[in-house]
């Protein structure tokens, strides 16, 4: 019988041997790599922590003790020993597991995930809560490198150094991106340091040179100097020492043994610790080792040779659209440039950072400074394309409001996946920009029905002297023919569809898809619909739509957005500061609810956004 199949909970790694962990590590990349091949998602992170993992188990008590995962699609090997193991085949499918830690999911869970550099936020207030509650439990914070790249972690970082809270910290660092492993020695130094016996020697030792009179705190400092100087020389912790932390590492994140003594050594100290470990993303696993940015997450796969399964042939995606417009846009204006934070190939731009290097910028997972960085650049007449999912611009909203909206500066944001995401879950949905940007003074918003109209709105964005949204939805565009030449969408100008009397459908963005199908069923019934493109909601043709209703005055709204502060409440608004009523009108949206991880087309019926959504609303109005 396989190992991981007598796994039911933590307590059952502790019962094994060395060389059963072992075994067990490779039995969990299996099931990982067997699971992910067929459902997709976040494969080489989570091989890369598999022993580190096992020995987190092996050491700590969860969900006694808490263990953290930063973003948390790092934790399928966690998953797999904390009870969830005859569900991980579920992995990120419609009503299974997610693909992320989840609270409601599982007591091993302490803090929903998805978003990046959050880990030592949320352990450093448990930490506190637990003090407080004189509960001894201990709280690890494993946070990738990448991750610390976002300004949150070093604020934790600060205040968690100064709060001198019990609480550890692990670094997972896959890039060498912190500083190169500087071999055995460090890995030796930081299980001696971290013993107890000489912990213990050095708080004693150090209050012993206190207590010297006259001269003990200067002999006390001068010693702990020498000490860091020493350290320094051969791992690199001086960043985390100067955050008041107990630094010990690199050390090797796929040796079992030597994780387990260090972690066994440190779970006895009361003060921050910082555990710095080096580890190989996608280690276990070829192509993924070899590829890990494909593999971080990725669609279906085989597993023999890693490549990615074929899927029915499809138009380019609205991203693809996207990066290749502002190729071409770029090639005959070099005021142009590209704003990403760690996704240039999730938001396309790797081709324009190939074709104009001077011209790009990634900040790393840095919304806030990358808006911040981008009004700088338009201050100097320049004109920054800031290419970021709806989901992680919701982190930079102040820099939006403050430093771009405020001045009318020129910076157009590229919100890539606006609306329903998939597999990926509530995290990850961008179902909220629409809301969350109308409201800012300035801001001219966008959102395409195809990518012909994607090209329009780029060369109109550029074109505008202000701050512009284009939000666009996540997958295949819908196969339009492209204009040879792009030809610019004056501002606040809807587009009428198709025409009836019985109906009025007024629809932005993905929701004009549904629209345009839902009046063909329609029409079957006898029911004729006009259905408009609105283009923008801000500003909105207020002036057109009212024009429409007061002929049609049955009215239903479409958008992929929740429908609190979103499309249809502009519309609402619009009638009824044009002093227009004697209306009826039904708003297709998202209800007040996060949505679930699942397939697209799913969730858009479960969530009712789809033609079905529509033609229901017809009925309820023309019934």
């Amino acid at each position: 019988m396989a190992i991981l199949e007598k796994i039911e909970n933590p307590e059952d790694i502790k019962t094994l041997s060395p060389a059963e962990l072992t075994h067990l590590a490779a039995e969990i990349r299996q099931k990982i790599v067997e699971v992910v091949s067929r459902n997709g998602g976040h494969v080489a992170p989570s091989l890369g922590v598999v022993e580190l993992t096992i020995a987190l188990h092996y050491v700590f008590n969860s969900p006694r003790d808490k263990i953290i995962w930063d973003v948390g699609h790092q934790a399928y090997a966690h998953k797999l020993l904390t009870g969830r193991r005859d569900q991980f085949h579920t992995l990120r499918q419609y009503g299974g597991l997610s693909g992320f830690t989840k609270r409601s999911e599982s007591p091993h869970d302490p803090f929903t995930t998805g978003h990046s550099s959050t880990s030592i936020s949320a352990a450093l207030g448990i930490a506190s809560a637990k003090r407080i509650k004189s509960d001894p439990a201990k709280v690890i914070a494993v946070i990738g490198d990448g991750s610390m790249t976002a300004g949150l972690a070093y604020e934790a970082l600060n205040q968690a150094g100064d709060m001198h809270k019990d609480l550890i910290v692990i670094l997972n660092d896959n890039e060498m991106s912190i500083a190169p492993n500087v071999g055995a020695l460090s890995s030796l130094l930081s299980r001696t340091f971290s013993a107890v016996r000489i912990q213990s020697m050095r708080k004693n030792f150090g209050e012993f040179l206190k207590k010297l009179p006259g001269i003990g705190d200067d002999v006390y400092q001068m010693a702990k100097r020498s000490e860091e100087s020493f350290k320094t020389f051969v791992t690199p912790g001086m960043l985390f020492e100067a955050f008041d932390f107990d630094y010990f590492g690199p050390i090797d994140g796929h040796n079992m043994g030597h994780l387990i003594d260090i972690l066994e050594n440190i779970q006895n100290i009361k003060e921050p610790v910082l555990l710095h470990v080096n580890t190989i993303k996608g280690k276990g696993y070829a192509p993924a080792e070899k590829n890990p940015v494909y593999f971080h997450g990725c669609g279906q796969f085989e597993i023999e040779s890693g490549t990615c399964l074929p899927k029915k042939a499809a138009p380019p995606s609205y991203t693809q659209v996207f990066a290749r417009t502002l190729v071409t846009l770029a090639e005959k204006d070099d005021r142009i440039v590209a704003v990403t934070a760690a996704m240039p190939a999730g938001t396309g731009l790797s081709e324009f950072a190939g074709r104009f290097p001077g011209r790009f910028f990634d900040v790393g997972i840095a919304e806030p400074h990358g808006v911040t960085f981008a009004a700088g650049m338009a201050t100097e007449g320049f004109k920054p394309v800031v290419a970021i999912y709806s989901t992680f611009l919701q982190r930079a909203y102040d820099q939006i409001l403050h430093d771009v909206c405020i001045d009318a500066l020129p910076v157009i944001f590229a919100v890539d996946r606006g609306g329903i995401v998939g597999e990926d879950g509530p995290t990850h949905h961008g179902l909220f920009d629409l809301s969350y940007l109308r409201c800012l003074p300035n801001m001219v918003i966008m959102s395409p029905k195809d990518e012909n109209e994607l090209r329009r709105m780029m060369v109109t964005a550029l074109a505008h002297n202000g701050p512009v949204a284009i939000r666009y939805p996540r997958g295949a565009s819908e196969g339009v023919e492209i204009d040879r030449e792009i030809q610019p969408i004056e501002i606040g100008q809807s587009e009428i569809l198709a025409q009836g009397d019985d109906l009025l459908i007024l629809a932005i963005g993905r929701g004009v898809i549904e629209a345009m199908a839902a009046r063909r069923r329609l029409r079957d019934e006898g029911i004729r619909a006009t259905v408009v493109n609105s283009r923008y909601i801000k500003p909105l043709d207020t002036r057109t739509f009212v024009a429409l209703a007061e002929k049609i005055p049955r009215i239903v709204t479409v958008e992929e957005n929740v429908r609190i502060g979103g499309f249809g409440s502009a519309v609402l608004e619009g009638f009824a500061d044009a002093g227009f009523s004697g209306f009826e009108m039904r708003r297709v949206g998202i209800d007040d609810t996060f949505v679930t991880h699942g397939p697209q087309e799913k969730l858009r019926n479960e969530y009712h956004v789809d033609k079905d959504a529509v033609i229901q609303a017809a009925h309820d109005l023309i019934q």
